[in-house]
């Protein structure tokens, strides 16, 4: 976790990791080696952050409990995605990810929101009304069981996401080909 704090009365959004900010792939993501970022990604949270977002990273990572890779493999590939975006001249405020296999029934896994809450209560915030990017339907139900605006992005998971969706989920979902094309539409509201 980073010790950035943002400006106070900044602006908050939150962000997925697999499939928004670099390449997803069905056998996990187990190395800093095979975390790709997707093109124009990590240009995107350095937008955001040169705005004044504080980017908040909430990420199941349940390839920790299927034994796929270790907190310290995550933890390298956490460090390479901050690089990246510090030299393009941004800031990950926090990275909070869920460690458990989906049958765990734990409150941190998405669709539950226990991330959200961990990051309300780091940064003394309230995420209602805050944008929530993801490629999944389980990022979009955080999001709307939270009161966040919920974004889809098509990389990734996202295509399958958006044909899957059910129109109630749409019309409170803002679509979007990518990260980038979600921010610049971020940025030009403001």
């Amino acid at each position: 976790m980073n010790s950035y704090r943002a400006p106070k009365g900044s602006k908050t959004i939150v962000l997925d990791r697999d499939g928004v900010i670099n390449q997803d792939s069905s056998t996990y993501i187990k190395s800093a080696e095979e975390w790709i970022p997707i093109s124009g990604s990590i240009n995107a949270i350095a937008r955001l952050h040169q705005a004044n977002f504080r980017v908040i990273i909430a990420s199941n990572q349940s390839g920790i409990a299927r034994g796929y890779f270790d907190e310290a493999a995550l933890t390298r590939m956490h460090d390479k995605m901050n690089s990246l975006v510090e030299d393009s001249g941004g800031v990950i405020s926090a990275i909070f990810y869920c460690p458990h296999s989906p049958d765990e029934g734990c409150s941190c896994r998405k669709p539950k929101t226990g991330l959200l809450e961990r990051a309300e209560v780091e940064f003394d915030i309230s995420l209602a009304g805050d944008y929530f990017v993801g490629d999944s339907l389980k990022d979009l139900q955080a999001a709307t069981s939270f009161n966040m605006e919920p974004i889809l992005v098509r990389t990734g998971n996202g295509r399958q996401t958006e044909i899957a969706l059910s129109k109630e989920i749409r019309d409170q979902t803002r679509i979007f080909n990518d990260l980038e094309s979600a921010v610049t539409w971020i940025l030009n509201k403001q």
